[in-house]
């Protein structure tokens, strides 16, 4: 036996090895509109299998094992560029910014001086404008298991002030996808990043994630208006619909008579992590009881937007014609919170020159018997 030869330390050398090593692919994936060149990357070990494309830095698929073993996708999204490209509403999979989340009007300040990014949404501003980092073709770059994505936003991009050099890594150890995002900038800006995968974990096209079961260890969130925005507000999540304190399942309480469940159409929220901001800790669990798979999210965000895939409406044929409707997928966005550039009281998400803005998020997968 090879352990027996090796000894417990040598043994744990080797299965240290093979958890650190994952193979990278790059291959062409056609061209945008405009003619862009867009290249999609695989990053695969025993345990996951991750497509990654320079359009938007999405996350286009996510194949992990069940419990007996079946490997599916779990994440939403398309089949090609063209339809990522004619998508405006979803954000499948996508680094989302300048800013992610809203920004009320699309109106803040720094330092005394207005700035203005188009509405996109109730008249307010949606992850970053009308063309955010969606809808940029970032630079792709392979890295020891995995692959850096880097994109230059220019002084004025969508209003936004500031040349801006965003990397963001994505890396396979084990049975996590890992996230590391950087940026610098040259004037003083506001910046909110984030990852917009959808996730069922019953597997992509495989019916709603309202019987999945959520556990969230936040005591507050951030209640919202009708425009989603929130209202200065930290309230306590004890006996509301919002308290995922404890493992539940999600749809127990998404149809309740309480007004901001009907504002959002269902949860569409910030909740305000436990954890302590720029350290790794919680965000989430999900667990799907059917196939057993689980899904463990950690960042060192203050926040994490709770979506339950409200606005899907089956008009937009996903992978392999499959049709998502209401509550298809579900998302984890670690963030800082929305609108924080109006609201004095929230974490700042001001970045200035000289300052380098560091987050992380991990996405573990596995399963329960």
């Amino acid at each position: 036996m090879i352990l027996k030869r090796l000894g417990m330390a040598g043994a744990m050398i080797l299965m240290a090895g093979s958890v650190a090593h994952a193979s990278v692919n790059k291959a062409s994936w056609g061209k945008t509109a405009g003619g862009q060149a867009v290249e999609i990357f695989t990053l695969s070990n025993p345990e996951l299998a991750v497509r990654i494309t320079t359009f938007g830095a999405r996350v286009v698929s996510i194949e992990t094992p069940d419990r007996n073993g079946k490997t599916a996708d779990v994440v939403l999204g398309y089949d090609n560029v063209a339809q990522y490209e004619a998508d405006r509403d979803t954000y499948f999979g996508a680094i989302v910014g300048r800013y992610g989340n809203r920004i009320a009007k699309g109106t803040f300040s720094i330092d005394g001086q207005a700035f203005h990014v188009p509405t996109n949404n109730n008249g307010n501003s949606l992850h970053g404008g009308t063309v955010g980092f969606d809808h940029k073709v970032w630079t792709g770059r392979e890295i020891a298991n995995g692959v850096e994505m880097t994109l230059v936003s220019p002084d004025g991009d969508m209003g936004f002030p500031g040349t801006l050099t965003v990397h963001v890594r994505y890396t396979l150890e084990g049975k996590s996808l890992h996230l590391d995002y950087s940026a610098t900038t040259t004037k003083p800006t506001v910046l909110n990043l984030t990852n917009h995968s959808y996730f069922n974990l019953a597997g992509n096209g495989k019916g709603t994630i309202l019987d999945e079961v959520l556990t969230i260890p936040a005591d507050r969130y951030t209640p919202v208006d009708a425009g989603l925005i929130p209202t200065s507000e930290l309230a306590t999540v004890a006996g509301t619909p919002f308290d995922f304190r404890k493992a539940t399942v999600i749809g127990a309480r998404i149809h309740d008579a309480n007004e901001q469940l009907k504002l959002a159409g269902g949860y569409d929220h910030n909740f305000v992590l436990n954890g302590a901001p720029g350290v790794l800790h919680l965000a989430g669990e999900a667990y799907e009881p059917l196939s057993g798979r689980t899904l463990t999210v950690k960042t060192t965000e203050p926040g994490v937007q709770f979506y339950s895939g409200n606005f899907l409406n089956g008009t937009k044929p996903g992978k392999f014609g499959v049709v998502y409707s209401k509550h298809s997928g579900l998302c984890l966005e670690t963030q800082h919170f929305p609108d924080s550039p109006n609201e004095p009281a929230f974490p700042t998400t001001v970045l200035r020159p000289g300052q380098t803005f560091h987050s992380e998020t991990v996405f573990s997968f596995g399963v329960r018997n």
